[in-house]
């Protein structure tokens, strides 16, 4: 027998991950649609948003930002070796490095 399904709204989704980002240092990414993914930076205040195929919507952005409270987020474009991510940073966001590589924290 499986396990019950639960659905968790995006928003909560989106929020949940901010504040590991915040408290971890570290990056979390979701799969927030079919081809859709979103990677909020350590500290919770910047996002990348990218597809495997094709570039996201602007659109999709913005609701991404209102979702995780930024306010007056900036938007602009990172090519990569292989995508076009979308950027969105907080207005007077710091910059947060990374935290190196480590096992999984399961807060």
């Amino acid at each position: 027998m499986s396990n019950p399904t639960v659905t968790v709204p995006i928003r909560e989704a989106l929020r949940y991950a901010q504040g590991r980002a915040e408290r971890l240092a570290r990056t979390q990414q979701l799969e927030i649609g079919e081809d859709l993914f979103v990677r909020i930076a350590p500290g919770g205040r910047k996002f990348l948003l990218f597809c495997l195929d094709g570039e996201p919507d602007r659109s999709a952005a913005e609701a991404v930002a209102a979702a995780l409270a930024l306010r007056n987020p900036a938007y602009g474009w990172h090519q990569g070796a292989t995508l076009r991510s979308l950027t969105v940073i907080e207005e007077g966001a710091a910059d947060v490095p990374e935290a190196p590589a480590g096992p999984d924290e399961n807060s």
